[in-house]
Formats: structure tokens, C-alpha cells, sequence
């Protein structure tokens, strides 16, 4: 049988790390600014800011890349250490 990767053999898998903050620092950006800028609650923004989100919005990611003019890449990063 095939030597397969599960959550269940790994002991630590990674985490999902969103880098809103790095980004809004780089493009000196308040996160008021991008509430209202993207239309989207400032407490939404907030969890994405401090790092907080349970689980993806697509269509949150996809209005904050739009008005940072960035590529979900830049914002959403896998570290597997």
C-alpha cells in the first residue's frame, strides 16, 4: 500500500497564517480605510488583521485583494513549521 500523508499520522500539519497587517503596514492603509473602502464590517477586518479568521470568506478575500491590489497569495500563507 501506498505510503500516504494524513492528518491523522502527522503530528503537526501546519497552519493557515493571514498577513493582512503586514500588508496594510506596507501600503500604509487603516483598516477603517478598508472597511469602508471594500464594504465590508470593520470587525470582519479586524479578525483579519489580528490574525483571527475561523474560516474564509472568498468574497471578503476577493474585495480586499481588489481594493489593496494584491493577489490572495500575499495575504493568506501556509506555514508548515
Amino acid at each position: 500500500m501506498k505510503d500516504t500523508k494524513t492528518i491523522i499520522t502527522i503530528k503537526d500539519y501546519g497552519k493557515i497564517e493571514i498577513q493582512l497587517k503586514s500588508v496594510l503596514e506596507t501600503k500604509n492603509i487603516t483598516r477603517n480605510s478598508l472597511a469602508k473602502s471594500s464594504n465590508t464590517r470593520f470587525e470582519v477586518i479586524n479578525k483579519w488583521y489580528n490574525n483571527q479568521v475561523e474560516k474564509l470568506d472568498l468574497d471578503v478575500l476577493a474585495r480586499i485583494c481588489y481594493v489593496l491590489d494584491c493577489s490572495p497569495s500575499d495575504i493568506i500563507k501556509y506555514n508548515n513549521k
